[in-house]
């Protein structure tokens, strides 16, 4: 007789009941574990909303006619194109127009004088632009006229744009005019007369100057805020 079944008659004999084999015993958490298994497999398995378009997308891109679409994108590349260039030389143009009645403006009301005052008379130019009590470009400030009561006529803000000829802007003065000018405009310089809007030469003293705050003397100019 095996050794077994002695042990499974002791185990008779002694009103005990035979135990199974470890092995074969399941927690109730592997019992959970073996039956959420199958769902988690089947749930990894389902196409996603997205990949499902994107595979759609696919197929009707490989299987439509392209002519059109390339057709399309090189016209449309040739327009984008064109208007970049058009925008950056007229963009281009229109600063250089402004950068030239800058420094004209510069040349006629500063010319001879230390470049600090061809920077100021610029700087007062370009704070007229910013300020809201005058016209929002350069050209427009330094061409700008007012009605006078008192003369009875249209007074001009700078007075050299009141001749009906001026001589033509040349030589070194034009060029350093230039330079201040092109500095003042692009910001490469320090403020000197910061929120200054108006000066006069120092060999007068109009009217208006008695009500504002002198800020700076430079050249042959007095420049107010």
């Amino acid at each position: 007789m095996s050794a077994f079944n002695i042990g499974f008659g002791a185990n008779l004999a002694a009103g005990l009941s035979p135990q199974p084999a470890q092995s074969a015993q399941r927690t109730p958490h592997r019992e959970q574990m073996f039956r959420k298994r199958p769902y988690k497999r089947y749930v990894s398995r389902r196409p996603s909303l997205f990949s499902r378009l994107w595979t759609d997308l696919q197929f009707h891109w490989h299987a439509s006619n392209k002519a059109p679409w390339i057709v399309v994108g090189v016209l449309g590349l040739g327009i984008a194109t064109m208007g970049y260039l058009f925008y950056s030389v007229s963009s281009h143009a229109e600063e250089r127009r402004q950068l030239t009645c800058l420094a004209m403006n510069v040349y006629y009301e500063a010319r001879g004088e230390p470049l600090q005052g061809m920077h100021a008379v610029a700087e007062v130019t370009m704070n007229r632009v910013a300020s809201r009590r005058y016209p929002d470009t350069v050209c427009e400030v330094v061409y700008q006229k007012k009605y006078d009561w008192l003369r009875k006529r249209d007074v001009s803000a700078f007075s050299w744009t009141e001749f009906d000829v001026v001589p033509h802007p040349e030589g070194k003065h034009w060029r350093i005019a230039w330079d201040a000018a092109h500095a003042v405009y692009h910001g490469k310089v320090p403020p000197l007369v910061d929120g200054a809007l108006h000066y006069h030469a120092r060999r007068i003293r109009p009217s208006w100057s008695r009500s504002m705050k002198p800020v700076a003397r430079i050249g042959a100019h007095v420049f107010y805020r």
